[in-house]
């Protein structure tokens, strides 16, 4: 700018011109003054707005830390794992609750003492264990495994003839021996007309002191030499009687169906 410039005083101030000679010319007095007037603000806008992005980065990152930070609670008198889990919005539930806390609570969920502290989890964590019940409740249930079937009891037949010759023929089945129900039926109605404490005191076997006996009139030798284990050893036991016949007749003859006459 030349040194004509608007802004040029009067030689008669002396004070002023001593100033304009100190520098390289009239212009050189007015930069520095707007320099200085603008280079003020600046730094203070500058200072505020890098203030204000720390402050804001500040607290971002306290609250990523609180986020990401474990939830804890400390357990007073009175309180229950399902009580703690539903004021704090446990995802899981106690169950969940007893899980994650396991080694500070010991074996026993319905014992906490006052005093332990408790994870209640993350809010990442309690996302995903959300998430992960989401999918569960989406997924078809599982079909439950096929138990096995159980074995009839002793008071699953009825204490008659029909009875007797069923639980015989479910024992007879267990240990390979041959038989039907009208095989059974038949010889039993011949030799004892179904009556379980039947005795024969008047043939030969009565006289040789070993009477045949019960349902289908095996002598106590043939009882003894044919018996099947799980029976009764008594043989006036209809169950027991009827198998250890049986047993005798698919030895001699292939199968009780196959007498049709004393045996």
């Amino acid at each position: 700018m030349p040194a004509k410039g608007k802004h040029r005083r009067p030689k008669h101030h002396p004070i002023t011109r001593k100033l304009a000679l100190a520098g390289t010319g009239g212009a050189a007095l007015t930069l520095p003054l707007i320099s200085a007037t603008t280079a003020g603000a600046v730094p203070t806008a500058t200072a505020t707005t890098v203030a204000t992005t720390t402050t804001a980065a500040t607290a971002t990152t306290a609250a990523d830390v609180v986020t990401a930070a474990a939830k804890t609670y400390s357990v007073v008198a009175g309180d229950t794992l399902s009580e703690i889990a539903a004021d704090h919005s446990v995802s899981g539930g106690w169950q969940q609750l007893y899980a994650a806390n396991r080694s500070v609570i010991g074996d026993n969920p319905s014992i906490i003492r006052p005093g332990i502290k408790l994870e209640l989890g993350t809010q990442a964590e309690t996302a995903r264990a959300s998430r992960s019940a989401a999918r569960t409740a989406l997924a078809p249930a599982a079909k439950p495994a096929a138990k096995p079937a159980a074995a009839k009891p002793a008071s699953a037949y009825p204490n008659n003839l029909d009875g007797w010759i069923r639980e015989s023929l479910d024992v007879m089945a267990k240990h390979g021996i041959p038989g039907s129900y009208n095989g059974i039926h038949r010889n039993v109605m011949r030799e004892s007309s179904g009556n379980p404490m039947a005795i024969n005191n008047w043939d030969i076997n009565a006289q040789n002191g070993i009477p045949s006996k019960g349902l289908l009139q095996v002598i106590d030798p043939t009882f003894q030499a044919y018996h099947v284990p799980g029976t009764s050893q008594n043989s006036y036991d209809p169950v027991a009687n009827i198998t250890a016949a049986c047993n005798y007749a698919a030895a001699r003859y292939g199968s009780i169906d196959n007498v049709n006459g004393p045996y």
